[in-house]
């Protein structure tokens, strides 16, 4: 296994000593590249009394659109707000389809009230208008959630961009593990450690985060709530823990263990208990996740060779191989759909992000970088988030699933390196 990438290492390895490094509190700003095939032309005019509030809401809602895919953005008039009277037709004729005007107003009690309007050019009428009163510390959530109305409005998809995603930062010879708004602002850390802190992922209802930490000088499994910080331990047993995967209903985690030898697959308790044996291979079985249904759990093993992705049902049974393009291939993510599986291939001594899909088999990749590694689905299922290492850094990035939009989350910490991340659910 000495050819495994970063990612499979941790995955396979888990109960070796890794080297310590820790917290960071890093902020990010966007850097995005491509250009979708069909988007939505939005003029974004910048909200009025904006520059005297801490966060500038116009462009977080305009580089939240355009992380999308499905709207580019232009300048909107800055004379205009949510209460102008607009003249729609000399938008339709620049080939704009909507405008989005609005205003931050501080109030006497120290909250924002963000008020904004949103205007179809093509139909000729005001479609969308909203306020929301929030605590200054809530005015990227407040943009954040205006993006996802506008782009519900007009494309009929629900956005991400008031989601959260988890990620481990190790800067020099400390881990962090942080929870950040899905464009990588607006973070938090949740544990910092001068241990390895690996494979967060996060339960249903979003307030949970089970992970793998180091922190007792071996592999163990732990549960986390994220607003109280309260965490539990969930797996400490002989041998490695590691690779949590919650089931859909939040009930279970599937884990891997070697408490009986080699590496495999088991299920249990999410609060913690009697752990239940789900595979019985002659390989190493790990990288586990729940199918959106529940009935099955996708993994990894190299029980035939070279890590492969393979398929078991959740009540145990006869695993069946998923992947066949190439002869390594691990860390699979289900989108949400359950249509898709994002998983990374070794390709050219490289290691690439693919996209399969599950009902005709077909495989694609998705990026040009040679060394990606834990792709995450947003749970709309049209984004993806994953690390890769661009001038000997981690980074991570997310990209639409044709991969031609892709943003780059850019720590302004430099030597910071960003990994495993993982992209949690709606309901924040």
């Amino acid at each position: 296994m000495e050819t495994l990438n970063r990612r499979a290492r941790r995955a396979f390895i888990a109960a070796g000593a890794l080297t310590a490094a820790g917290p960071v509190l890093a902020q990010f700003r966007l850097e995005i590249s491509g250009v979708g095939a069909t988007q939505v032309p939005v003029a974004v005019a910048p909200f009025r009394s904006e520059a005297a509030a801490s966060v500038a809401v116009s462009k977080v809602v305009r580089a939240d659109l355009e992380r999308s895919g499905l709207i580019r953005t232009v300048d909107g008039d800055a004379s205009l707000d949510e209460r102008s009277m607009v003249d729609l037709p000399p938008l339709r004729a620049r080939g704009i389809d909507a405008l989005l005007a609005g205003s931050v107003t501080r109030l006497a009690d120290g909250r924002y009230d963000v008020r904004y309007k949103l205007w179809d050019a093509v139909r000729g009428q005001e479609v969308l208008g909203q306020s929301k009163v929030v605590l200054e510390a809530d005015l990227r959530l407040a943009a954040h959630r205006v993006a996802d109305e506008v782009q519900l409005k007009l494309t009929g998809e629900r956005g991400v961009n008031a989601t959260r995603i988890a990620y481990v930062v190790r800067d020099g010879r400390r881990y962090a593990l942080h929870v950040t708004d899905a464009d990588g602002e607006g973070g938090a850390v949740a544990l910092a450690s001068p241990e390895s802190i690996i494979s967060p992922a996060w339960s249903p209802d979003g307030r949970q985060l089970a992970y793998v930490s180091f922190e007792t000088q071996k592999a163990v499994v732990w549960v986390q709530d994220i607003t109280t910080g309260a965490r539990r331990l969930v797996a400490n047993f002989r041998g490695s823990n590691s690779a949590p995967g919650w089931s859909p209903d939040g009930q279970r985690l599937v884990v891997t263990l070697s408490q009986d030898g080699l590496a495999q697959l088991y299920t249990l308790p999410a609060a913690g208990g009697t752990p239940t044996r789900l595979t019985r291979s002659s390989g190493i079985d790990t990288e586990a996740a729940f199918a959106p249904d529940g009935r099955s759990v996708f993994f990894v093993s190299d029980r035939g060779g070279g890590p492969q992705v393979y398929r078991v049902p959740a009540a145990g049974g006869n695993a069946e191989r998923v992947t066949f393009q190439g002869d390594y291939n691990i860390s699979p993510a289900v989108s949400p759909d359950g249509r898709h599986l994002a998983y990374i291939t070794r390709s050219a001594g490289g290691f690439r992000l693919m996209l399969q899909d599950l009902d005709d088999g077909t495989v694609r990749p998705v990026t040009d970088t040679q060394d990606d590694e834990s792709p995450s689905f947003a749970p709309n299922g049209r984004l993806l988030v994953y690390a890769t290492r661009i001038q000997g850094t981690d980074v991570l990035m997310t990209t639409t699933l044709d991969g031609k939009i892709k943003t780059r989350l850019l720590s302004i910490r430099r030597g910071a390196d960003m990994r495993e991340p993982a992209w949690g659910p709606y309901g924040r």
